[in-house]
C-alpha cells in the first residue's frame, strides 16, 4: 500500500512532520512528508537535513558519513554516492515564503504533482504564532489589528481550498482563543472558514469540513455558531500525553465531509517531569560573558556566589537554603565541568524513572554522544541569580516571585521595571520534578527563564535540553547559530505530540477504507 502523502505547511524545523513520518503500524510507515514549506533558512536547513536522513533510512544506507558531518568532521552531510539523496531533500524541503505570488506558485505545482492519483493526503501545520501569543501582546504591544501574521492562516486556507485534503492538522497558541480581530474573536473566523473553505478555483468538488478535537467530545460542523462552542475542548495539554513540558495549543482537525469518520481522542499517559527528560544528560558549566572565561575563573565566581548566599540565608534565618548552598559550593569544587560542544562525546545511562517510553524515543546509540548540547555565557551577576534561584526551588520546589522573592544583597537585576509586577517571573528555574513550562523562541534572548534545575551547573538550558522536552529525538541535528537553533525549538510541535495525532488521523482513513471494501465485496455474484 502506497503511504499517504503528507504536505507540511509554515515546518518550522520539522516537529509535525516528524511524527507523522516516524509513526509506524504492522511495521510499516503510512505516512511519508512529500513537501515541506518553511521560509527561515536555518529552519529551512535543519528541515532538508531531516528529510535527508529520511532518506538514507529507507534506502538502507549507512550513516556514519552524515554524522561526521553532525560532529563537525565534514562540510557537507552528503558524499557524492549519496548526493542524489540530497538533492531529492531539496525537493521535498522547500524554502519558501508564503503569501508570495510566484512562491505560491510553485508550491501549488509540487501539491499538484505530488497529489496526482492518490485517494488520501493530509495537510498539517499552522501559521506563525506571534501575533496570537499572550505574552507577545501583553509585553510587546504587538496591534492585533495591524500584524500582517493575523492573515497567514489564509495561506493555509488557501491550500484546502485548492487541493481538498482527506484531513487538515492545524496548530496554533493558545492565545488564538482570546485573540480579536476587528472587535471579532480571530478563533470564530478560522472556524468558520476552515469548515466552509469555499469553491476550488480547479474546479473540485466544494466540499465541506468537520473541525474535531483530539482531547473531548467536541466538534464544530459547518454553519455552527462558534461562539456557542468551548473553544478550550481544543487545547491539547502536551503535559498528559507523555511530553515532558506543560506546553497547551490549539489543534484542529479538519475532516472533509465525504469521510464521514470520527476522530479517536488522545489517550492520556503518566505525566513526564523536567528530570525524567534531562537526568541522563552530561553535566556542564555556563560560560562567562565579558570577562576571561575559564573553568578556575567559572568556579571561583559561582563558589563566592554560593559562599555569600549562603551566608546572607543563614543570618535571615534561612538554614535549610543556606545548608543547601554550602553544600552546593563543595560540588562545584570538585567537580571539572565543559562547557559541552556542536557534539559532545558521551554514552548513555541508565534511563530515568518512569521515562522508557520517552528514552526509547529519543536515544540513538549511534551517535556516541549529544548533539546541540553547548551552554551559553552568562554575566557574573547573573550567575549569582542562576544559583540562588536554582537552591531556592530545590528546597522550596517552587521559584522566588520578584522583588520579596530576590531579597538577598546582589540580587535585584538592574532593571526599569523590576518592581513594577509585570516581570516577577523574570528568572525561573524549570522545576525538576514537575513538566517544564512551554520551551519558547525567547530562548533564543536570553535563559533567564529557563534555569537548569542543577544549581551547580549554574546555567540556562542547551539547544538539546530544550529540544528534549520538546521531544526531538536525540539524532534531530538543529542548523544555524545556536540563537536559531533556540528559536526552532521554541517555535515547534513536539514530535512525540504529533506521533500520536498521527495515529488518530490514521484511524480516520482506515475506517474509510474499510467501509469502502465492504461497500464492494461481492454477494451473489453482484457487487454492493
Amino acid at each position: 500500500m502506497q503511504p499517504i502523502k503528507i504536505i507540511d505547511l509554515f515546518a518550522g524545523p520539522g516537529g509535525l512532520g516528524e511524527g507523522f513520518s516516524s509513526f509506524r503500524k504492522d511495521h510499516a510507515y503510512p505516512f511519508k512528508i512529500a513537501v515541506s514549506v518553511e521560509k527561515d533558512k536555518f529552519a529551512h536547513s535543519t528541515l532538508r537535513l531531516r528529510a535527508y536522513w529520511r532518506l538514507l533510512k529507507r534506502n538502507g544506507i549507512p550513516l556514519e558519513s552524515l554524522y561526521a558531518y553532525y560532529r563537525g568532521l565534514k562540510d557537507d552531510p552528503w558524499t557524492p554516492e549519496t548526493k542524489a539523496l540530497w538533492d531529492e531533500a531539496g525537493t521535498e524541503a522547500l524554502h519558501l515564503v508564503l503569501g508570495r505570488k510566484e512562491d505560491n506558485s510553485f508550491l501549488y505545482e509540487q501539491i499538484e504533482q505530488q497529489i496526482s492519483g492518490g485517494k488520501h493526503w493530509v495537510l498539517i501545520g499552522g501559521p506563525p504564532c506571534q501575533a496570537y501569543s499572550v505574552v507577545g501582546r501583553v509585553r510587546s504591544g504587538i496591534s492585533n489589528e495591524t500584524d500582517p501574521r493575523h492573515y497567514l492562516y489564509q495561506e493555509y486556507l488557501n491550500v484546502i481550498r485548492q487541493f481538498r485534503p482527506s484531513i487538515f492538522v492545524m496548530e496554533n497558541v493558545r492565545g488564538l482563543l482570546s485573540c480579536q480581530l476587528n472587535q471579532k474573536h480571530i478563533i470564530h473566523r478560522i472556524l468558520e472558514d476552515l469548515a466552509s473553505p469555499g469553491q476550488s478555483e480547479r474546479g473540485a468538488r466544494d466540499y465541506k469540513y468537520t473541525i474535531h478535537s483530539l482531547v473531548a467530545d467536541a466538534c464544530y460542523e459547518p454553519g455552527m455558531d462558534a461562539s456557542s462552542l468551548n473553544l478550550a475542548n481544543f487545547v491539547v495539554q502536551c503535559e498528559k500525553y507523555g511530553i515532558p513540558q506543560a506546553r497547551h495549543r490549539v489543534i484542529l482537525v479538519g475532516v472533509r465531509e465525504d469521510l464521514a469518520g470520527s476522530l479517536p481522542r488522545l489517550q492520556a499517559s503518566v505525566p513526564l517531569t523536567v528530570w525524567d527528560a534531562l537526568e541522563d544528560m552530561p553535566a556542564l558549566r555556563s560560560g562567562l560573558s565579558r570577562q576571561e572565561d575559564s573553568t578556575e575563573v567559572w568556579k571561583q565566581i559561582v563558589t563566592c556566589a554560593f559562599d555569600d548566599l549562603a551566608r546572607h540565608s543563614r543570618d535571615m534565618g534561612r538554614h535549610k537554603l543556606a545548608k543547601f548552598m554550602w553544600s552546593a559550593r563543595k560540588q562545584v569544587l570538585r567537580d571539572m565541568l565543559s562547557r559541552g560542544a556542536r557534539w559532545l562525546s558521551g554514552k548513555y545511562g541508565p534511563i530515568p524513572g518512569r521515562a522508557e517510553k520517552l528514552h526509547k524515543w529519543l536515544r540513538d546509540d549511534a551517535l556516541d554522544g549529544w548533539l546541540n548540547h553547548e551552554t551559553r555565557a552568562h554575566m557574573a551577576s547573573d550567575l549569582r541569580r542562576y544559583a540562588y534561584v536554582a537552591s531556592y526551588a530545590s528546597v522550596e520546589q517552587k521559584n522566588p516571585l520578584g522583588p520579596n522573592g530576590f531579597d538577598l544583597p546582589g540580587l535585584a537585576p538592574n532593571h526599569a521595571n523590576w518592581e513594577s509586577g509585570f516581570f516577577d517571573d523574570r528568572f525561573k528555574t524549570q522545576l525538576a520534578h514537575r513538566s517544564s513550562t512551554t520551551i519558547t523562541s525567547h530562548l533564543s534572548k536570553d535563559g533567564h527563564s529557563f534555569i537548569h534545575p542543577d544549581p551547580t551547573q549554574c546555567r540556562s538550558l542547551t539547544v538539546r535540553e530544550a529540544a528534549r522536552l520538546q521531544t526531538f529525538p536525540d539524532n534531530y541535528f538543529f542548523e544555524g547559530p545556536r540563537t536559531a537553533q533556540y528559536v526552532q525549538v521554541g517555535n515547534a510541535v513536539p514530535p512525540l505530540l504529533a506521533v500520536q495525532i498521527a495515529e488518530c488521523v490514521l484511524a480516520v482513513i482506515d475506517g474509510v477504507n474499510a467501509k469502502r471494501a465492504r461497500s464492494i465485496l461481492p454477494v451473489q455474484g453482484k457487487l454492493l
